[in-house]
C-alpha cells in the first residue's frame, strides 16, 4: 500500500523568517521552485516543470488544526445545493462505468454525500477518509472508480497522495477530481478566495493536470473548470 500524506503534520511558521528562495516541488520533486506570492500568513511557490502552486510544509497546520476546521463542515445529502454541486462530476463520470460499478470516494469528509448520490443511481460507492473513515483496508483494493472532491487542495505531500489515488484504480477504471483551478490570470491570486483556507496548500492548473496524466500514463478529460477525469 502506497502510504499517504494526505494529513501530513507540519510545524506552522509566521513570515518573520522567510524561506530562502530554492524550494523542491512537493509534486515532481523539481528543485528550485520559484516565490509566486505572499500574504500575511503564508509564502507560496510555483514549479517550473509541473506548475503546481504550493504552501511549503512550514506553514502546513497540525493534524488537530486541520481536523478542527473539518469539523466545520456542513454538507449533507438532504442540500440541495450540494447535491447540484455534486452533480457536476457525477453526471459525465456514470457516462464513463458501467451499470453496477464499484467505487470508492476518497475524502468523503464528516458527512459523506457522494456515496449516496451514486447509490441512488445504481452504483456502490465505499468511503474513506483519513479523519472520518479511516478504514486502511479500502486503500489495499482497486476500484472501478475514485472519486476526490475538494479533496486535493489539502494533499500535504501530493507527489504520495496522487500515487496512492491512481494505485486505486483498476485498469479501465476512472478518477474523477474536482478542484477549483488555479486562475489563468497570475494577478488575480491576490484576491483568489480559494487560497484563503488555511487547510488548503496545493493548487492546480491545466497543466498540472496534463502533467500528472503524462506521469501516470493515462487519458484526461477535462469537463469544466474544476472537474477532470483521468482514464486509467
Amino acid at each position: 500500500m502506497v502510504k499517504s500524506g494526505l494529513n501530513a503534520r507540519s510545524t506552522p511558521a509566521g513570515l518573520d523568517s522567510p524561506l530562502d528562495s530554492s524550494v523542491d516541488c512537493p509534486l515532481c520533486a523539481t528543485p528550485s521552485a520559484r516565490p509566486f506570492h505572499k500574504d500575511r500568513m503564508r509564502e507560496y511557490f510555483r514549479c517550473v516543470s509541473c506548475t503546481l502552486v504550493f504552501v511549503p510544509a512550514i506553514y502546513h497546520l497540525s493534524i488537530q488544526e486541520q481536523k478542527s476546521r473539518y469539523d466545520l463542515h456542513r454538507n449533507s445529502p438532504e442540500d440541495a445545493g450540494y447535491r447540484t454541486f455534486l452533480s457536476r462530476i457525477i453526471e459525465p463520470l456514470i457516462e464513463l462505468v458501467a451499470p453496477g460499478a464499484v467505487g470508492l470516494d476518497f475524502g468523503s469528509g464528516p458527512g459523506p454525500t457522494l456515496s449516496i448520490l451514486f447509490e441512488e443511481r445504481g452504483f456502490q460507492v465505499l468511503n474513506y477518509d483519513p479523519f472520518y473513515a479511516p478504514d486502511q483496508m479500502l486503500l489495499d483494493s482497486k476500484y472501478d472508480f475514485v472519486t476526490s472532491t475538494e479533496t486535493v487542495e489539502h494533499f500535504c505531500a501530493p507527489a504520495l497522495d496522487w500515487e496512492l489515488l491512481f494505485s486505486l484504480v483498476r485498469d479501465g477504471g476512472v478518477l474523477g477530481v474536482m478542484t477549483t483551478f488555479l486562475p489563468i490570470d497570475p494577478d488575480a491570486f491576490c484576491s483568489w478566495r480559494y487560497k484563503d483556507d488555511p487547510t488548503h496548500v496545493t493548487f492546480y492548473s491545466k497543466e498540472t493536470f496534463l502533467w500528472l496524466a503524462g506521469r501516470f500514463g493515462v487519458g484526461l478529460q477535462f469537463v469544466e473548470e474544476s472537474v477532470v477525469i483521468f482514464k486509467v
